[in-house]
């Protein structure tokens, strides 16, 4: 047995390869098979990379996204907010301006004095009621 395994090991040595148009295109095959699967795996990696890109990528537009619809609704809110106080500031200049048109106005600053200040012409006389006494005739009724 051990003799058998030595010319073995001595006939491997010397067996050599056919040289024919079959086993050359056999050799052929095999390595465009190599190389197919070579391009495959290289395909199927650059699809890998290109998937994670473009997820990062999306998720990074996402994310922008979702920032400036938060940072929009602050800015309506805000928005909102000023235009109510703008029409509250119109408001008041407006009676502002109504007031300064009426100050200009010599019987009214004649009756503001009398009002306010209690001056009569000659001959008046000026009465005051007091507010409580309103207020109480109003909740008797």
């Amino acid at each position: 047995m051990a003799q058998r395994q030595q010319q073995e090991q001595v006939h491997r040595g010397t067996v050599k390869t056919l040289d024919n148009d079959y086993v050359r295109s056999n050799a052929n095959l095999a390595k465009q098979q190599q190389m197919r699967h070579r391009q495959k795996v290289l395909s199927r990696r650059r699809l890998a990379v290109f998937t994670v890109l473009a997820t990062a990528v999306c998720v990074a537009l996402v994310s922008m996204m979702m920032n400036q619809n938060t940072r929009l609704a602050e800015k309506e809110a805000q928005k909102i907010e000023v235009q109510a106080q703008l029409t509250a500031v119109k408001e008041q200049q407006d009676m502002l301006k109504l007031q300064i048109a009426k100050l200009e106005d010599d019987e009214y600053i004649a009756k503001l004095a009398r009002k306010e200040y209690f001056l009569s012409e000659e001959g008046e006389i000026i009465f005051t009621i007091p507010k409580d006494n309103d207020e109480k005739e109003e909740d008797k009724q």
